[in-house]
């Protein structure tokens, strides 16, 4: 599916118009962060292509774009954790998307198991686990 978004005509428009005009890298790819919609926690950050912020979009269901496997990915699809999509913004620049979720499943966002994939802090140099 190749998804084609608008380019802003000036920066008057890119900064205040009502254009969806994503600015992708040179990969085509967006910076997205994921955040609970109701805790205002930080759950995740990922990467979107085109196709994955127009599915998001029309479907209401986080999809993203994985560098590694250099494929689609609906958030969720194998292990349930399906990220309801409450509120879509994007940055100033529309360099960045900002998605407020409400995860499914068991309610966690990290492939690792957490519930957060931020869940180490740095403490003395070295990182510590910290779920909370």
């Amino acid at each position: 599916m190749s998804v084609q978004f608008p380019t802003a005509s000036d920066k008057h428009a890119l900064e205040r118009g009502a254009a969806i005009a994503p600015r992708f890298d040179a990969n085509g790819l967006i910076a997205a962060v994921a955040t609970h919609a109701e805790t205002g926690e930080v759950l995740m950050f990922a990467w979107m292509n085109a196709e994955a912020l127009a599915l998001t979009l029309s479907t209401g269901q986080a999809h993203y774009y994985s560098r590694s496997r250099q494929a689609l990915w609906l958030k969720g699809e194998t292990s349930g954790q399906v990220q309801q999509v409450v509120e879509t913004r994007i940055d100033c620049d529309q360099d960045c998307v900002w998605i407020k979720v409400l995860p499914q499943g068991d309610g966690g966002a990290c492939h690792v198991g957490f519930r957060s994939c931020f869940y180490r802090v740095v403490e003395d140099g070295k990182l510590v686990e910290r779920p909370d």
